[in-house]
Parts: structure tokens; sequence; C-alpha cells
């Protein structure tokens, strides 16, 4: 369905230059405001005084109360920067989006300015704040043309505490806009504008597609009254309390499912059997209880071939649980060393018998995996993360070597599992699940056993762009043909329990043949096709 305001509805929309995206920053792209963060960090090392701080304060009060107008208020914030240099300012602007900023940046309007640039349109970050403000943010996300409010300088680049005129807020604002659409033959008739605030109602007529985003007060209602579709992003709007509620009633309900786990652990005879239902049930009651729903497209290639090596892009502390409630059981996982301490994560991964891996430590990293390994040889699956560290970025991460190092020497599939839109639910490093939908495709196994230590590099840069394409791409209702294709190598089979040496073959990427189950009776032979 492609609703005003999605993402589909501008894949779908007409392309070019000549249409163009204007995007607000605070409130907008960004939850809160930049200038608060800047301010308070400045209060913080002690470059302003508590009369200077408290003075921001109330002049940023008066206005969003009506009685100073924009001008004051940005012309307070200059004179406080007043005998800095430029550069100096840049490089603090920086550091505080690297710190502050970037995990505050909505998801949501990510994917949309993505899309955008996707389709070719102009995309513009258009805002009243300063460029130490907006160029990090712009940056970032690979946007090119920027219309905001800057510092003046001398001849020698230092602040002269005050700002350059036309002072874009408003009417300027809208100005600035028409100006730079008329020199770009942008038609505003077919752009689109994205804000939050009742200042930018102007520009919404002024566009064929306005997209009041976050609004309040008189941007809201007139959303209301001219039909405009109203986007809405609680997911970097802090520290959202309901959110937090039902993140700490989804972690609780590991106690209870840890106690039947227990009992049927007791009662089997088989503590495999007790991890089996811990592991199948409180992953999904945690998504459950947090209000996270997940699409799989699929999810038959989860069983069609065990054990598995299963391996997921990481962007956040959700998408491992995620796919550990896909996989579901008679798996175990890796991590990084820190988790071993963590008391929930650490806890379960020793009842999983999961590997923490210490990356400073190369000697202990492989001691780990090949306690992995030997887990894999007695049927379990392993799920883990190619890209090892988080990455708060719509791209995917270098691929480590170390997960296919592992389907090699067992002889078992790589499963690739694509993840898209976690970072909706959760910020890189936060601990609370917002509510949302996440999309998932689980591609068929890939056998590995024409894969060799030359080919080891090549065969792993296929795989990640399997991922790029994916994500790029997404598809809409089925798994995409794979078309993993790389140098004939020679084969070196694997010896397999209960199964005779296959002859070696020359042969593109495989998709491993289906057993249907996890026995060690033989396989039939692999699909050399690339079919699913």
């Amino acid at each position: 369905m492609r609703l005003p305001g999605s993402v589909a509805q501008v894949e779908a929309g007409p392309a070019g230059p000549q249409i163009g995206a204007f995007v607000d920053l605070d409130g907008t792209l960004v939850a809160g405001f930049t200038g608060v963060i800047m301010t308070q960090d400045r209060f913080r090392r002690r470059e302003i005084g508590i009369g200077e701080f408290l003075g921001v304060v109330q002049a940023a009060l008066n206005h969003q109360l009506g009685r100073a107008d924009f001008e004051q208020l940005i012309y307070r914030g200059a004179s406080m920067m007043r005998g800095r240099s430029l550069d100096d300012l840049d490089e603090m602007g920086e550091r505080l989006f690297m710190q502050k900023i970037v995990s505050r940046i909505y998801p949501e309007m990510r994917e949309l300015v993505r899309a955008h640039q996707a389709r070719g349109h102009t995309v513009v970050l258009s805002s009243s704040a300063l460029t130490v403000q907006v160029e990090p943010v712009a940056r970032f996300l690979g946007i090119d043309n920027i219309l905001c409010n800057r510092f003046e300088v001398d001849d020698n680049g230092v602040l002269t505490g005050g700002v350059e005129k036309p002072i874009l807020w408003g009417p300027g604002k809208a100005n600035a806009v028409q100006k730079f659409a008329a020199e770009r033959g942008i038609d505003l008739k077919k752009s689109y504008f994205y804000a939050d605030g009742d200042e930018d109602v102007a520009l919404m007529y002024l566009v064929g597609n306005p997209r009041p985003t976050n609004p309040e007060g008189k941007l809201a209602s007139v959303a209301a009254k001219r039909g405009w579709p109203v986007l809405r992003f609680t997911s970097r709007s802090g520290s959202n309390p309901l959110s937090q509620l039902r993140t700490i009633a989804g972690v609780a309900t590991l106690a209870p499912i840890a106690a039947g786990a227990v009992g049927i652990g007791l009662l089997a005879g088989s503590r495999r059997r007790g991890v089996n239902f811990l592991t199948s049930n409180w992953g999904r009651a945690l998504l459950a209880a947090t209000g996270v729903n997940i699409n799989v497209i699929g999810e038959e290639n989860l069983t069609e071939r065990r054990p598995a090596v299963f391996i997921f892009n990481h962007r956040n502390q959700v998408d491992s649980i995620i796919a550990g409630s896909l996989v579901r059981d008679n798996f175990t996982s890796v991590g990084k060393k820190e988790l071993e301490s963590d008391p929930i994560v650490g806890t379960i991964g020793k009842v999983m018998d999961a590997a923490f891996i210490d990356r400073d430590d190369p000697r202990a990293a492989v001691e780990g995996l090949h306690k992995v390994e030997e887990l894999a040889r007695k049927g379990l699956s392993i799920l883990i993360a190619p890209e090892g560290t988080r990455h708060d970025t719509p791209q995917v991460g270098p691929f480590k070597k170390g997960p296919f190092r592992i389907a090699m020497a067992v002889g078992i599939p790589i499963v690739p599992i694509v993840i898209r839109n976690a970072e909706v639910i959760s910020a890189r490093d936060s601990s609370t699940f917002n509510p949302g939908t996440v999309d998932v495709v689980v591609y068929p196994p890939i056998s590995v056993d024409d894969w060799t230590v030359e080919n080891l590099a090549e065969r792993i840069a296929e795989i990640r762009q399997l991922y790029l394409d994916t994500l790029k791409d997404w598809p809409r209702d089925k798994v995409p043909e794979l078309r993993l294709s790389a140098k004939p190598a020679k084969k070196k089979p694997a010896k397999k329990a209960g199964q005779k040496k296959a002859t070696a073959k020359k042969a593109p990427m495989k998709v491993a043949a289906t057993s249907g189950n996890s026995d060690s009776k033989a396989r039939p032979k692999a699909d050399t096709t690339g079919r699913s």
C-alpha cells in the first residue's frame, strides 16, 4: 500500500532533480533541538557561565511563548560565540554530532531521505539552525544542498557575534526556498516539504506534497483542516515512559519462561530440551510485549537445512533477539567478550553454550570459535553477526571471516537473514524497545562445499553484496532468486556423519540441498542452478 508520506509513495512517484525534497532539522529529522544540546555542552565544559546559560534558556522560553521573535534568540546564541574561530566551531559541531546527535536522527526520516535520493530528487536540508548544527547532519546523510543561517566572520575567520542576513525563519526561509527552486529549476508543485514548526505553514502551502512531521499547535490544526498527511515518529523521542514500561514487562517474562525451561529440562531429562523451550519462547514474548511485529519473507528457509550458520546484519540490540526468535531452537551463538558479564545476555549465553569472543586476544578468539565448531558438529546451528560491531547507519559493515570459516570447517551451509527497520525499534545503544514493524528476508541455505581458502574473500564479498542489494531494493512478496556466482573453485568436500564424500566439481556458488531435517542421512546433491 502506498500511503501518503510513505517511502513506497516516494518510490512510486516521478523521478528527477526537478522535484525537490526540503527537510527541516530540529523536531523533524532529529528528535529534540540541537541548539539546546550545544548550549548544555558548553555549560558543562564551563565555556559559559550560569548567567549566560540561563539567559539562553530564558530567550528560548520567551520564543516558545511568543514573547520574543526568532531573531532575538539566534542573535543571543551567536553573541556567545564571539571571538571563536569558525574552524573551532566546526570541530565542536562534528564532535557533538557523533557523541549526541547521530543517535537522535529519526530512522524513519533517514529512510525517506534515502528514498528521495534514490529517485534523483534534489534533497535540501532547510533549517533555521546554524551551520554548526546543520552541516554534520547533512554530511552524514549525503545531503549536498543546505539552506540555513550562517555566522558572520571577519577576514580571519573569527566570529563577530552576528548572523548573516536575511535570517532564515518563517517568511525568510520560504523566500530562500523559492529562490533556490527558481535557480535550480525545481517544480515546487511537485516537491515535498517535511517540517514540524508553526513558522513553516507558509512553506507547506508552496509545495505540492506538504508533509507536516511531528507537528504541534497551528501546523497540526492546519494539516487537519487541509487533509495533509501527518507523519509522527517516536523512535527517537527520548525516554518514552510507555516504551520503557513495555520493555521492562517484556524482559520480566524471562523469569517464568526460564522456570518453565528448567522444569521441562528436568522432566525430559534433557538440558537441551529446556534450552530450546527458553530460546523458542522468550524472544517472541519480549517482542510481543514491546509491540514489535515481524514481517518475514522466506520463513521456510529457516528449517530447510539444519544445522546451519545463520548470519544477520547488526544495527542494535533488537536485531539479535529478532534473529534468535526466528531460528528458535537447537542453536548457539557467538558474541563479544563484554557481553559475558551482562546479567541477562551473559546468563542466557552461558546456558546456550555461546562463545564470548575477546577481539583483542586472537588466540583466545580462535579457541572460542573452535568450541562453536564442535557444537555445530554435534548438530547445533550457529547464530552470528558477521559484521561483529553494531552499525547505526544504513550501510552494512565489512564481514569478518569467522562465521564462514566455521561453516567450511564443519561442512554446513550459510543462511543469510537480512533485517530492515530494526533501527526504528531501538537506537544503537538503547535498551528501550519502541513498537513498530521489522521486515526480514531469509534466503535459502548456501552451500560452502566448493569454498576454499583461496576464494573465501570473494565468496564473502558476494554474500555481503546480497545484503546491500536486498536492502537497496526490498522484495515485496517473495525471496528473490539467488544469483550468486564466483570463479570456479576446486571443491573440498567436508566429511559428514553418515555421508559419503561427494565428487569434487567446479561450480558457481550453490544453494544448499534441502534435507527437511537435521538427521545424518545422506542428502540430495546440491542444486547448482542458483534457484531457491
